[in-house]
């Protein structure tokens, strides 16, 4: 049985196997670019966040109708909790999708079709987080969720990602003050690739409740006294850092010394069909690569329902953490 824990940093697109692409491909009547299973998965093998944004977006083109994402939902959702996830935030990009002409119902009808089903079929109960693309406009944004407006009783918050670089928070400012103003909550992807001062803009902004990566929080330590000092969570993902060459080497990851620092730390597995692993995999990268041990594992688990968007359900987050606490890990 493997550690209880949630997963708070996952963008369903990013779930999407071989396999199911293919199979939609084929429910949609498409032909994609690859003889075989094999030889798209030897494209997940990319160089750099351009590369694989490149695959990311071409591959959507198999995601068409409802029962697409919600047979690309029940497939998470299946994998993860056989890695032991109760609680799931689930990112969605709902420009990607409807500037190909998919609606942003057909999107989340299709997604809430497996997650409202989830904590009965998978015992996973589920939040859903609209994401902005940030390399388009303010005002596309915008539009976007005016365009959500119908579904934001199945929508918790709201998130920003994509290219970081050349993208500041601040360009969002006004489409967070909408959002705020909804009563959603607020995350966004900063210094992953970007600085540590778009960390600091995210929050001071746009008024985030936690930082999705943050890798490069550790280069400012003022900003993390401040993390620290507000317990601001991190969604950390190290294997998708290695991957898109964030860090050469998971060996160097800063998750460790970001553990040592005091910072709210949460492991995640971002975009696992890409990134060679389910939040589960990583865990156990974490404890066999970076040395986090079993109590350093437990707290990761604790951290990430102490960081999650459960403040509807305190009765339900304070389960998660009861059994957090009474794991016991396997013998060696």
């Amino acid at each position: 049985m493997p550690l209880p824990k949630a997963e708070l940093h996952l963008h369903i697109e990013g779930t999407l196997e071989p396999e199911l692409a293919f199979e939609l491909a084929a429910r949609n009547g498409i032909e994609l670019p690859y003889a075989d299973t094999e030889e798209l998965r030897k494209a997940y093998l990319f160089d750099d966040l351009q590369s694989f944004l490149n695959l990311y977006y071409s591959l959507m083109t198999v995601l068409r109708t409802e029962d697409d994402f919600a047979s690309l939902a029940e497939a998470y959702l299946t994998r993860a909790a056989a890695q032991g996830v109760r609680h799931a935030e689930i990112f969605f990009d709902p420009q990607a999708h409807t500037a190909r002409g998919v609606s942003i119902g057909t999107v989340v009808e299709g997604l809430w079709r497996a997650l409202s089903r989830s904590e009965e079929r998978h015992g996973i109960s589920t939040r859903l987080i609209l994401c902005f693309l940030r390399d388009q406009s303010a005002e596309s944004a915008l539009l976007t969720l005016e365009a959500a407006r119908p579904y934001l009783d199945r929508i918790v918050g709201v998130g920003l990602d994509s290219a970081e670089v050349g993208h500041p928070p601040a360009k969002f400012r006004e489409v967070y003050e909408v959002a705020a103003g909804l009563g959603l909550r607020r995350v966004a992807h900063a210094g992953e690739e970007g600085p540590p001062s778009y960390i600091t803009e995210a929050l001071d902004v746009l008024g985030v409740e936690r930082i999705d990566h943050g890798l490069r929080a550790l280069e400012d330590p003022a900003l993390v006294a401040r993390l620290v000092r507000d317990r601001i969570p991190l969604t950390l993902c190290p294997l998708s850092n290695v991957r898109l060459r964030a860090v050469d080497t998971l060996e160097e990851h800063p998750l460790p010394a970001m553990m040592r620092a005091g910072l709210l730390c949460t492991v995640n597995s971002d975009d696992p069909a890409y990134f060679g692993g389910y939040v589960g995999d990583t865990f156990t990268a974490v404890g066999e690569v970076l040395g986090v041990d079993r109590e350093g594992l437990r707290e990761l688990a604790r951290n990430s329902f102490e960081a999650a968007f459960l403040e509807d359900a305190e009765g339900v987050r304070a389960g998660y953490l009861a059994e957090v606490a009474a794991y016991e890990f396997p013998e060696a």
